[in-house]
């Protein structure tokens, strides 16, 4: 048997870099994505590009624009609110079963992540914080001792860096609250109090959904509501 290659695939690159561009803002809502350009962009061939625009198509960050060819698009206040109601279930079962196994580790790697997702904030970095934020929940994942929950969570994880990213748009006070909350959700986990860590995290993440539809929803209303014509008073 030939031995499987180790590194990503230009497909896997190139889907990599485009959920990068859109995270960070360099492809806006509704940006038309030509195959062409990001093509050459990144330096590959149009192959890769068309099939990593596929598989983003399947995931949900791009659609068929009107007309032929793909857009970026929007984030759905319904596939939000799915996703946070997911992970809420999920991360309270893995933050009580880490609890309830104590961990000795779990206090300094998380203590660590901690430290730089606020490291990252006070840079400036929404990249950075992303990362730290996501590392932080799998940590808990993996330190429930339950394969599958990691199993579970790991194909929405993409996804959800474009959820934090506008998250994280709140502002610098929003931010803050959020390690915040990590901090309280590792204290109570290392304390060993199951319950209490699975009640933070559901509280954490219905607040980051909370603020994130109701978002959505006002741009949605915005944008479908018609521009009021002038009123042109009539004439004595």
């Amino acid at each position: 048997m030939r031995a499987l290659a180790a590194q990503p695939s230009l497909v896997e690159r190139a889907c990599e870099a485009i959920i990068s561009e859109i995270v960070g803002g360099g492809l806006a809502t509704g940006s038309r994505l030509i195959q062409d350009d990001l093509a050459r962009a990144l330096g590959v061939s149009r192959q890769p590009v068309q099939q990593a625009l596929l598989i983003l198509r399947t995931q949900g960050f791009v659609r068929d624009a009107r007309g032929r060819g793909l857009v970026v698009a929007p984030l759905e206040a319904s596939e939000v609110r799915d996703l946070y109601q997911l992970r809420g279930a999920m991360e309270a079962l893995a933050a009580g079963l880490a609890a309830r196994r104590g961990e000795a580790w779990l206090k300094r790697e998380g203590g660590a992540l901690i430290a730089e997702g606020r490291a990252a904030l006070s840079r400036g970095s929404r990249v950075e914080q992303i990362a730290a934020d996501i590392a932080f929940h799998q940590l808990l994942a993996r330190a429930s001792g339950n394969a599958m929950l990691e199993g579970a969570l790991a194909p929405h994880w993409a996804k959800f860096r474009r959820i934090m990213a506008e998250v994280l748009r709140e502002g610098e006070q929003r931010s803050r609250r959020i390690w915040d909350e990590h901090a309280a959700i590792l204290e109570a986990v290392v304390a060993g109090d199951d319950a209490r860590a699975e009640s933070i995290v559901r509280n954490h993440l219905a607040k980051a959904s909370h603020l994130l539809v109701l978002r959505i929803d006002e741009r949605t209303e915005e944008s479908s509501t018609p521009a009021n014509d002038e009123i042109v008073p009539a004439m004595a």
